[in-house]
């Protein structure tokens, strides 16, 4: 087994509990990077979904290649007056727009909305970013001619809840089918705890004498595709009341390369670097 990753150690569990203040409010963040190309620069928008008493919120920030920050949106759709509208920025000589509908939005249990609403992100008149299903209904708002955005998914990092089981979904390749990943870690009374991963209800990997081996890593296929798989359940197995277990679902053409990386890195600088593949970050937090 390689050693495991700098971002995996206790500085990755301090991250973890940085970006929340309380389990209520990590179990209501979402947060997903999207590369994209505009006239040979690289920029990287980021979504992150949240919700709370109130209802669901959106945040959206766009930095270009060096990690500079262009310009940063909070839309709260739970007001009336929110649920849909648009706003531009000025931003480095170019028009930033972002148009948004969730007027008849459907919402799961997580922030993010299942149907029935669009995002959209245009550069000077062009959509750079299209999210949701009512994309007719964006082009026409938007006035913007129906060509595909460019955008790729690259990272997602999601706070996930459970006893013992913790699920949730991703896409592993751009178009590719959506997956239902469920991690399932019983660790009450066991003297030989044992960690399970499964995608699409079969299990893809076990690890068993957790005790020992409670960071790690491992490759598995997805969709034909190598996905490696780190996880750290140190929390969970001797310091429950401190904060959340973390795995990390990569799929990488230059692993070896990331591995160097801090977790940080990756998911915010790095993964907007062609060809280095898709990263699923997890914090998994324990009801007792």
């Amino acid at each position: 087994m390689r050693d495991f990753p700098s971002c995996f150690g206790e500085s990755g569990v301090q991250v973890a509990d940085a970006s929340s203040n309380s389990s209520r409010t990590a179990q209501n963040l979402v947060t997903c990077l999207y590369s994209t190309q505009l006239c040979g620069r690289s920029y990287v928008i980021t979504i992150t979904w949240s919700k709370n008493m109130m209802g669901q919120g959106l945040s959206i920030g766009i930095d270009d290649s060096s990690n500079h920050s262009l310009c940063k949106l909070d839309i709260k759709p739970w007001l009336f007056s929110k649920r849909k509208g648009s706003k531009s920025l000025d931003a480095e000589n170019s028009k930033i727009d972002v148009f948004w509908d969730f007027s008849n939005a459907k919402f799961g249990p997580g922030p993010e909305p299942l149907e029935a609403f669009y995002v959209a992100v245009l550069f000077d008149l062009q959509i750079v970013l299209l999210l949701g299903d009512l994309t007719k209904e964006a082009y026409r708002k938007t006035n913007a001619s129906p060509a595909p955005s460019n955008a790729l998914f690259i990272a997602k990092r999601e706070h996930i809840f459970g006893k013992k089981s913790y699920c949730t979904r991703a896409q592993f390749r751009d178009n590719g089918q959506i997956h239902d990943i469920m991690i399932e870690c019983e660790t009450m009374g066991l003297k030989d705890p044992c960690l399970e991963i499964r995608i699409d209800r079969k299990r893809v990997m076990q690890v068993k004498r957790l005790l020992w081996k409670f960071r790690g890593n491992q490759t598995i296929l997805v969709d034909g595709l190598p996905v490696e798989v780190f996880w750290d359940v140190h929390n969970w197995l001797f310091d429950s009341s401190s904060g959340s277990a973390v795995f990390m679902f990569q799929t990488c053409v230059s692993m070896e390369k990331s591995l160097l990386k801090g977790c940080s890195q990756i998911f915010r600088e790095n993964q907007c670097r062609q060809g280095l593949g898709f990263s699923l970050i997890l914090y998994a937090w324990k009801h007792e």
